[in-house]
């Protein structure tokens, strides 16, 4: 069975505390959902299964809040899967293994994340009367030595691969352009739903390297320092699409699509998580015996931009053809949101490409791992 991704669609990325800030992540994901079934010109009642990704809400099954709030039947099934940074990128993946295995024809799958309304979170006190204990994340390895703050991790992956803060100052002013002038030639507007009066992504600016340099440290190593201005801010969105199956896609021809070629998730030194892209990155290109020089485009995460920078290199991409549209740098990081983000992103870069054009979207998330995808221009 073959899996084609259709109808994707995504909020604009809004830094937190912004204008998403009132909205709960349901009310977030529901505009979007509502959009990839009108695009795809469908029914709710057709879809077999919603899959989304989230990190931040705290349990609760946000996908079927989600589901029932943007008016699919009760009958429509639902599930919330967390990879952290992953996970919108893995409800992709993973609505297209039930689509292959001939488990369904329709799934509405992405990622959701309101880092605004995330919940404040406590730890149950030890003893009877004590006072709860205020904690920012959860650990993400059961060794404190190998689970390290994400910017101190970007710093020592930067440090031992040998990419300065001038290189990561450059990469970061150059995602910023590439996504301003998208902006103003109108190339997001096809994917972009926009909500609470908001047509676009705010963060974007015009960065220079002077403002770079001048941000403050997040992290220290020695002389070294990882800056504001190279790690992406934490942010509120949603992105969605239609994963659906090959008769399908007969019976709805008029569609742009992108066939799921597959996809692969790797862990690797949780130490150094950005890292784990390139593991999951080399074995789907070795798998399908891809050549990364091939490639007609890629989204990679912009969590940090040592990471990307090292991402790139790893794989062997073609940095011109990497976030022609600027990255999370320029947008902002909603987490659960980020993967489904980059595959609606490289979707719509895959429909300016002739036919057979192929595209890779990589993230990476904290405890070393990482999922990659591999689309194709139908």
């Amino acid at each position: 069975m073959t899996a084609y991704l259709v109808a994707p669609r995504r909020s604009p990325v809004v830094p937190r505390g912004g204008a998403f800030a009132a909205l709960e992540v349901d009310a977030l994901a529901t505009p979007v959902m509502r959009a990839c079934l009108e695009s795809a010109g469908v029914e709710g009642g057709s879809i077999d299964e919603v899959i989304a990704g989230n990190a931040l809400y705290g349990g609760g099954n946000p996908a079927r809040r989600a589901a029932l709030l943007a008016g699919l039947p009760d009958s429509v099934p639902a599930i919330t899967i967390d990879r952290q940074c992953c996970s919108g990128l893995d409800a992709i993946a993973h609505a297209a293994r039930l689509v292959e295995a001939g488990a369904a024809d329709c799934v509405l799958a992405g990622g959701a994340e309101s880092y605004s309304r995330a919940p404040i979170r406590l730890r149950r006190p030890m003893d009877e009367g004590g006072e709860p204990v205020a904690y920012d994340r959860p650990p993400f390895t059961p060794w404190p030595e190998r689970d390290p703050d994400m910017a101190e991790a970007a710093l020592a992956l930067a440090v031992q691969l040998g990419i300065d803060e001038e290189a990561q100052i450059a990469f970061a002013v150059a995602s910023h352009a590439a996504a301003r002038r998208a902006g103003a030639s109108g190339g997001h507007e096809e994917e972009i739903v926009p909500l609470e009066d908001v047509p676009a992504d705010l963060f974007t600016r015009d960065l220079s390297p002077e403002t770079g340099r001048r941000s403050r440290a997040l992290a220290r190593a020695g002389d070294n320092r990882l800056l504001a201005a190279t790690a992406a801010v934490s942010a509120d969105a949603a992105a969605f699409a239609l994963v659906v199956s090959e008769a399908w896609m007969q019976a709805n021809p008029r569609l742009g699509a992108c066939r799921i070629v597959d996809s692969a998730a790797a862990g690797s030194d949780p130490r150094l998580p950005g890292l784990a892209p390139v593991v999951a990155g080399r074995r789907l290109l070795d798998r399908h015996h891809v050549d990364a020089g091939s490639l007609a485009v890629a989204e990679v995460m912009e969590a940090y931009a040592a990471q990307a920078i090292a991402c790139i290199d790893g794989l062997g991409l073609d940095p011109a053809r990497v976030n022609r549209g600027g990255g999370a740098l320029a947008r902002g990081h909603p987490i659960g949101a980020s993967g489904a983000v980059l595959a609606v992103r490289l979707f719509h870069e895959l429909l300016g490409e002739p036919g057979g054009s192929r595209g890779l979207a990589a993230i990476a998330s904290a405890g070393g791992l990482g999922t990659a995808l591999l689309l194709e221009r139908v």
